[in-house]
């Protein structure tokens, strides 16, 4: 089996993060070799990164973010992307290069043509073979990110701690991604439960590894 590389996208809140701990397990458990990672902080260097880029008290200039981004990216790809690819695992990625695009891009109002070179340069051109956008309103987003800081006690994280104006701007950027690249990018409709968003996600992420990567699940003994 070839190796494919899929992103999960979407604004905080929408529910990304737990539909690819599921789907990873599910391939798993299906005799697929799966390797679950996210941005940033897939690796040892990333997870620094990201500390200091999240932190809610921490003041980040932009410029600075987007280069942040950028650094943990290139580590990712370099060490643990590539490789992943090249020996023929599924690599599912909380995040990657289209969050740079809706986030620094759209959200920070940074030039397309800035965006897109840094993008290249930390990236060497890798793309995702499939990147599913979880699309859920930005109110019911800042809701469900509201009740996961008063049930954890958190303060959340600066990205998440943007007002409801910027999350518009990155949840159009991520549907006109989808607009631009439909064979690329799948909206997924995230205001179901998880289990309704899992059997969404499940028929989009089989169809594909079927159809590209010739994987044929097997059920466990």
């Amino acid at each position: 089996m070839t190796g494919a590389f899929l992103t999960f996208e979407g604004i905080d809140g929408c529910g990304k993060s737990t539909q690819l701990r599921l789907i990873a397990s599910q391939l798993r458990l299906r005799g697929l070799e799966a390797i679950a990672t996210r941005e940033p902080g897939g690796t040892a260097l990333g997870t620094r990164l990201r500390a200091a880029l999240l932190d809610a008290e921490e003041s980040v200039d932009p410029l600075a973010e987007l280069l942040i981004f950028a650094a943990d990216r290139a580590q990712h790809v370099k060490t643990l992307v590539r490789p992943a690819l090249e020996s023929g695992h599924i690599v599912l990625s909380d995040r990657y290069a289209d969050a740079t695009i809706a986030y620094q891009g759209a959200g920070r109002g940074f030039p397309a043509e800035l965006v897109a070179q840094v993008v290249e340069l930390a990236t060497g051109g890798l793309k995702p073979d499939l990147t599913l956008v979880f699309d859920l309103s930005v109110a019911e987003c800042l809701a469900r990110t509201r009740r996961r800081r008063t049930d954890t006690g958190s303060l959340g994280d600066r990205l998440e701690s943007e007002d409801a104006a910027f999350h518009m701007r990155v949840r159009d950027a991520y549907l006109e991604l989808a607009q631009r690249e439909p064979e690329r990018v799948r909206i997924i409709d995230a205001s179901g439960s998880v289990d309704e968003t899992h059997v969404h996600v499940t028929e989009v992420v089989t169809e594909f590894l079927e159809k590209n990567t010739g994987a044929r699940s097997q059920e466990p003994e």
